[in-house]
Parts: structure tokens; sequence; C-alpha cells
């Protein structure tokens, strides 16, 4: 375990882990705040999905552009209005069961632009 944080510490410097220069400053990766695109101009796509869940549905919402805050909002969003679980991971929003008309007209309502996709 103590091995994990020592090469997690080692990687963030990019390979440098000691440095005798006195004006060498470390630098590191700057990351990204990606900009929310407004509700009209998202392309979200709902979709069913059963794959790798033991049989068991949930509908996707993929295609979301923006910040990871404003996802995490809108995942919690439709959990509220489904009245189920779920969650938010890798950019989707994952709700627990087939949701997908509720889901669609819930998303036109708030003014994005989804449709169904898939089977």
């Amino acid at each position: 375990m103590n091995n994990d944080k020592r090469s997690k510490k080692f990687n963030s410097f990019d390979g440098i882990v000691f440095s005798t220069d006195p004006e060498h400053e470390y630098r590191y990766a700057e990351t990204e705040v990606q900009e929310t695109l407004k509700p009209l101009q998202q392309n979200l796509k709902v979709m069913l999905d059963k794959k790798q869940r033991a049989g068991k549905a949930v509908t996707l919402v993929t295609g979301f552009v923006g910040a990871d805050e404003d996802l995490q909002m809108l995942g919690k969003t439709l959990k509220q209005k489904c009245g189920v679980g779920g969650s938010v991971k890798n950019g989707e929003i994952l709700i627990q069961g087939d949701f997908r008309d509720k889901i669609l007209t819930t998303l036109v309502s708030l003014g994005y632009k989804a449709k169904k996709a898939g089977g």
C-alpha cells in the first residue's frame, strides 16, 4: 500500500524524483475545465443498456459536453424525477431501470436537445 502512494507521487512529477538545480521548478499537468454548452447546444442520447450488468437494464444518457459539476447536477435531477438510483461515471449518466421515455421528456422540458438511440 505504501508503494502505491509513492509511485503516484513519482508519477506526478513526470519521472523527476530529485533535482540538484536550485532554479528548477516542477511543472504540474494542468487540468482544463471544460466549459458547459447551453442546453440547446447539447446533443444528448438516451439509450437502454444491459451489457455487463447481469441482465439488469439501465438507462444511459451520453453526449454531455461540459463541466463535471454540471453533469452531476443533471444526473441528480434525472434520478429525482425518476425516483430511482443511479450514478455519473465517465461523462455518462446511468439511471437504474428502463426510464427512456420519462428521461427524454424531462430533458426536453429542461431545454436540452435529446433523442433516443439504440434499439
